[in-house]
């Protein structure tokens, strides 16, 4: 079955720094998407490092190439869900998170994470690398 990934920030970062079980997982993929907390994660890192302008055109073209998947109403209504439901189970995770497992739900795509957290959400698909 083909697989469509959405790359956590650190995914990126890692495919970013020639990982090569981040370069293969990503290069197996079906199809990888992207989304606008990664992509504003990414763009921060950017922007707060050493070599910014390099890293600033390295996001773009990330994003160039990938299909961005934007939050809009649907999206908002689906993190509050989530969010009560992870609080009342007293399993919450960091809030940029909970956007990113959102949309990976909302958008039936795989997210690919090195971080155990996502693992409390429940139904979400997740692979590392």
């Amino acid at each position: 079955m083909a697989t469509i990934i959405l790359p956590d920030t650190n995914a990126v970062i890692a495919y970013f720094d020639n990982d090569a079980g981040a370069t293969a997982r990503f290069e197996s993929a079906f199809e990888i998407v992207a989304c606008s907390p990664v992509v504003g994660e990414l763009y921060y890192g950017a922007r707060y490092s050493t070599r910014m302008a390099e890293n600033v055109a390295r996001v773009d073209a990330f994003v160039a190439v990938n299909f961005l998947i934007e939050c809009d109403l649907e999206t908002a209504r689906n993190y509050g869900t989530l969010k009560a439901a992870l609080r009342k189970k007293g399993r919450m995770i960091p809030d940029n998170d909970l956007w990113i497992a959102t949309i990976a739900l909302q958008h039936d795509v795989t997210l690919m994470t090195d971080d155990a957290h996502f693992r409390q959400v429940d139904g979400l698909q997740v692979v590392g690398w």
